[in-house]
């Protein structure tokens, strides 16, 4: 069942979010973290994923800081939109966006956090500085290299990364990879940016399930 909700940030700020929950009895709650296209099919498809595996899932509309209900077409035009507006947008905001959603799913209790392209970066910033989650799973997050010397993760961490992804060279994998040895890091051959994504043409399918299935393990596991 799904559903969209306001949330009320501890800055007085009201965005939307998108609320997937499981028919039965639910194994804990997940925030899922948009890319730069907002909360689009893609990301609702991945809460409604996560609910038929039982887990409650509820996704903010990060950019509503900016342009409430964005969603933007996988093309050149909304990328340079999408990109814009997360720079307009920084990064403290979406943290409160993402402990008011984890108040909202599941008040006094640890969540997880899953995020995709500059939510995979979003991701792995809520996993250090937001007291609710309690574990993190980030997919091709490529700005993580500028958080090396002021932050760390206060929970486990697992990210997923496209071994051909132009936006996330070797070198800024293996910086994360330095910086962060209790970081669970997958690397996928010849998986590009954006390879959970079925409505990309970087799709790939055998990486995208088997990133999946280590997801789902990880948060079985720590949540």
């Amino acid at each position: 069942m799904s559903r969209h909700i306001l949330l009320t940030t501890a800055d007085g700020h009201t965005c939307d979010a998108y609320l997937a929950t499981p028919n039965g009895e639910t194994r804990g709650a997940l925030v899922v973290v948009q890319e730069i296209f907002g909360v689009n099919g893609h990301i609702r498809d991945v809460c409604d994923r996560l609910a038929d595996q039982g887990w409650t899932a509820i996704a903010p509309a990060l950019q509503d800081r900016i342009k409430p209900g964005t969603e933007l077409d996988y093309d050149e035009a909304g990328i340079a939109t999408g990109r814009e507006m997360v720079e307009q947008l920084g990064w403290d905001g979406p943290m409160l966006d993402i402990a008011a959603a984890a108040e909202a799913v599941s008040p006094g209790k640890k969540v997880g956090v899953t995020g995709f392209c500059w939510g995979g970066s979003v991701t792995f910033l809520s996993a250090c500085r937001v007291p609710a989650v309690g574990a993190a799973v980030g997919w091709y997050g490529r700005h993580i290299p500028q958080f090396v010397d002021t932050d760390s993760p206060q929970c486990p961490v697992m990210m997923h990364f496209g071994m051909d992804d132009p936006l996330i060279p070797a070198d800024n994998r293996e910086a994360v990879a330095a910086a962060f040895p209790d970081i669970t890091l997958h690397q996928y051959e010849g998986a590009g940016h954006g390879f959970n994504c079925d409505r990309r043409p970087d799709y790939r399918e055998q990486a995208s399930r088997l990133a999946w299935e280590r997801s789902l393990a990880f948060f079985a596991e720590h949540l």
